[in-house]
């Protein structure tokens, strides 16, 4: 392909989004709050209102699946919590499947596997669930019930989906920190309590990771508490990766040697929230944590619970394989894009070092005979639009 010199022209189109909630007044309701026969609905230990301190955001987009396996084990967390699924307006029905869920009408069966206790027995239908729209999450408070189903309109990608459920959440003043949960995980029943008690312990400590294991290969590390980032190249690794989870660790090193914490399990504090802002919705997916430690510059501590267990199925919804020529398409471009642009913001010398990388890397799916992933690349390198 043509790997000419590159110039600032290469990125005049890169656009720099952000989304502005419409701030209008409603009155409509709409939850699952009783069955069939009028009696209340399932709500798990310690619901009453006001109480819950820690949110949850689950971002779904095709993983109704997932989504609903992830609910089965989160709600069996042993404190309250506040629950924002958003529903990054799927293709395959998956905000009807979790509310067939919900109501009971779509029976549950937890998945054969070393990690089915988790999620088994099935939760008491129907369990209550506001469902609201994306515009409507925007302004109105959280309500009675400790689960809401945010339908979105658009696909708002990784950072927009969970920025779209951290304001909902965070309109309930006693939601002091948000847990951004990926859908496709399951969790201890004492892992929600591990990451608050994290968060309480000093509150200069602003962003909280986790223990991620493999999902299909529960005794494997995928990362203590978050990456280590190479500037060179721009990849990470997750710390421990790969590694026994029975490896002795020191959770202090750990948190030291956080430079941002994985995505896929991370907590913040609603002070760090108002103090850094949300996440960046330039990025779409990749790169939005190491961005928002970035922009974060010191001012709040990596903090982390070490006794919050999280095992994660890795890269479902999108195709973000780490196997050597199982990403997708899609998952190619977002992430070559998104290497470009936080180059772009935070080391402008390195990007034409990254921008050629770039290249050989698609020059390799040349070779692999990957056109779709080469077509998608190629567009990625030039800021067009996949």
């Amino acid at each position: 392909m043509d790997s000419a010199p590159m110039g600032r022209q290469l990125f005049v189109n890169v656009l720099e989004e952000e989304r502005v909630l419409d701030e209008e007044e409603s009155a409509s309701e709409s939850g699952l709050t009783t069955n069939e026969d009028g009696q209340p609905a399932f709500q798990w230990p310690e619901a009453s209102a006001g109480t819950a301190e820690l949110g949850v955001v689950l971002v779904c987009y095709n993983g109704w699946s997932d989504t609903i396996e992830c609910l089965e084990s989160l709600l069996r967390s042993d404190l309250p919590i506040r629950v924002a699924v958003v529903d990054n307006a799927s293709t395959d029905g998956s905000a009807e499947k979790i509310r067939a869920w919900a109501e009971g009408a779509l029976p549950y069966e937890a998945p054969d596997n070393a990690l089915s206790q988790l999620s088994s027995p099935p939760l008491p239908k129907p369990v209550a669930m506001d469902v609201l729209s994306g515009e409507e999450a925007g302004f109105r408070k959280p309500g009675g019930t400790r689960l809401v189903l945010i339908e979105s309109q658009a696909n708002l990608g990784f950072a927009g989906g969970n920025n779209l459920g951290m304001r909902h959440l965070f309109r309930d003043p006693n939601i002091a920190h948000v847990w951004l949960l990926n859908n496709d995980t399951v969790v201890e029943p004492s892992a929600a309590r591990a990451v608050l008690s994290t968060l309480k312990t000093d509150p200069w400590i602003g962003m909280v990771g986790t223990v991620l294991r493999y999902y299909h290969s529960p005794e494997t590390l995928q990362a203590l508490n978050g990456m280590d980032f190479n500037i060179l190249t721009g990849n990470s690794k997750g710390l421990y990766g790969g590694k026994p989870a029975s490896t002795p660790f020191d959770a202090r090193k750990v948190a030291r040697q956080t430079e941002f914490v994985l995505g896929a399990s991370l907590a913040v504090s609603r002070r760090f929230v108002e103090t850094v802002g949300l996440m960046s919705e330039a990025y779409f997916l990749y790169f939005e944590e190491i961005d928002w430690a970035r922009r974060n510059g010191g001012r709040f501590a990596m903090g982390f619970a070490r006794g919050a267990t999280v095992y994660h199925k890795h890269g479902g919804s999108i195709g973000s394989s780490a196997k050597v020529g199982g990403r997708s398409p899609a998952a190619e471009y977002w992430l070559l894009r998104a290497k470009l642009l936080f180059y772009r913001r935070y080391h402008p010398l390195l990007l034409p070092v990254i921008w050629l990388q770039g290249c050989v890397q698609t020059s390799k799916r040349v070779l692999r005979r990957q056109p779709a992933s080469v077509r998608a690349m190629t567009k990625a390198l030039f800021f067009r639009p996949l």
